[in-house]
């Protein structure tokens, strides 16, 4: 299938690794110039080299930016003028109990998982209305829906982010632009590896044997396995793409299941 993403400018926040990653890895075969961006300098060249190398002739940069940094977004906002695709992915996720959750975690959780959207949104979505087209897609939770007791933070923010976008959809009306959220499950990100093997180091256990207990414990799910960065990657592709035009203002799961919900 055709998805007429050819040519089109993608830029994906967080995408060093992860879900991320393997959204702009999938934009990139689907052949829309991608741009990743991450941290450091370092992680942004190296994610950019494996997917030249995974993508062989795709046209791929990279921008480094801290989005804790308000000033470093800012300065990397005059280099969206031209985007097609925005995809709001960067967040940060933790687990703590409530009353441990500073001040000063909650105001990075909020930088970093629903201001850097807000800032990067503000900035294209004139510039899309202008263009008469544009896709913006978030990647929220099923933690913004079921918000996790012992992240509350995290999914206060992901709310956070499935409201903005169901709002921001609404000032595309009669346009060609699109705004929708991605509400994914438990994935196997590398953030959620590194923590899986650090169980199993400080427990002595094999590091599948930890990753299976931990997605067993999971009561709802009916994938009855974590999720693959790749499965969130093709619904992100859909709703870049032109086939989806008929989809504004939607959060569409790729949970695994895990809400019980109907809607």
């Amino acid at each position: 299938m055709d998805l007429r993403l050819t040519g089109k400018k993608t830029f994906v926040s967080g995408s060093t690794q992860g879900i991320g990653y393997a959204i702009a890895k999938a934009l990139a075969t689907e052949g829309s110039s991608v741009i990743l961006n991450g941290r450091t300098a370092e992680r942004v060249e190296a994610a950019v080299g494996k997917l030249a190398a995974a993508v062989p002739g795709a046209d791929v940069s990279g921008i480094a930016a801290d989005f804790e940094d308000p000033e470093a977004v800012q300065r990397l906002l005059p280099r969206l003028d031209d985007i097609d695709i925005l995809v709001n992915n960067l967040g940060l996720f933790e687990l703590k109990a409530f009353e441990d959750v500073t001040d000063a975690d909650w105001h990075r959780v909020f930088e970093v998982n629903l201001m850097s959207s807000i800032r990067l949104s503000r900035y294209v979505l004139p510039r899309m209305l202008a263009a008469g087209r544009g896709r913006i897609i978030f990647i929220s939770s099923e933690s913004g829906v079921n918000v996790p007791a012992d992240m509350v933070h995290y999914g206060v923010t992901k709310a956070g982010m499935i409201a903005l976008s169901n709002g921001l959809a609404k000032l595309t009306r009669g346009t060609a632009v699109t705004v929708n959220t991605i509400l994914g499950g438990p994935t196997y990100s590398d953030g959620v590896a590194a923590s899986i093997h650090e169980i199993a180091q400080a427990q002595g256990m094999p590091a599948d044997e930890v990753k299976a207990a931990v997605i067993g414990a999971n009561q709802t799910t009916l994938l009855q396995r974590f999720i693959d960065p790749d499965e969130i990657a093709q619904l992100a592709l859909y709703l870049a793409s032109p086939l989806s035009s008929a989809t504004n203002g939607a959060a569409l799961r790729a949970d695994g299941g895990v809400l019980t919900a109907m809607l």
